[in-house]
């Protein structure tokens, strides 16, 4: 995936999304997504979502698409074990930041958000272990449904789901800091991981845990 549709198509991705999931149920006013299209590089930021210890001696920062196979291949194959090894053990903080490339991507990590810092890994596993259950035949409606039932499941409230999926000021929010985060860091695809502020493309976890160990040692 390119740079200029990760950075340039963030704006129309607002638009794309119909101010998130109601719009699939056409209660959303089209003048209500003009104005998030237009403001959402005005949008405050909203937080990293963070693992490990404040001080730990290496940063690790994922970008990363709720949307993407190999996200979540390296979900299931490496995440687990980096948590266990380095996370955990105080070796390393880890800095989950969100790219969207589609509406859906945008509406999973509306979902993920929805419980705050404390749920949020929690409910990322879900999406992440689930995908192609979730996304379906891409049905947007669908795709609508089953995100809500992950959060239902990851003990969110019905009306908390809800607002949510409806809050257009998180959403801009979302936007504004993908574009920000992405453009600073030259994001140009996923998973992309910046460690100590020099970036890597995806890698097994053998040679995340050699290249960990070696600046561990520096």
């Amino acid at each position: 995936m390119s740079k200029t549709y990760l950075i340039a198509g963030a704006v129309a991705l607002v638009a794309a999304a119909g101010g998130a999931f109601w719009m699939t149920k056409g209660t959303a006013p089209e003048a209500a997504v003009t104005q998030e299209a237009t403001a959402a590089s005005e949008a405050q930021m909203v937080p990293d979502m963070v693992l490990g210890q404040a001080k730990a001696p290496v940063e690790v920062i994922e970008y990363a698409s709720f949307t993407c196979p190999h996200c979540a291949h390296f979900h299931e194959s490496v995440f687990d074990q980096l948590k266990t090894n380095y996370i955990d053990t105080g070796k390393i903080r880890f800095v989950y930041r969100e790219v969207y490339f589609d509406k859906f991507g945008l509406w999973a990590a509306t979902v993920a958000r929805c419980g705050g810092a404390e749920k949020y890994f929690g409910i990322s596993d879900i999406i992440y272990d689930t995908q192609k259950t979730w996304i379906g035949d891409g049905d947007a409606a669908t795709i609508a449904d089953n995100l809500k039932k992950i959060g239902l499941k990851a003990g969110l409230g019905a009306d908390q789901v809800d607002a949510c999926m409806k809050d257009e000021d998180q959403l801009k929010a979302m936007i504004a800091t993908y574009q920000a985060n992405a453009t600073k860091d030259d994001i140009t695809g996923t998973p992309s991981f910046v460690i100590d502020g020099q970036k890597y493309a995806n890698m097994s976890y053998e040679d995340f845990a050699a290249l960990l160990d070696e600046k561990l040692a520096n």
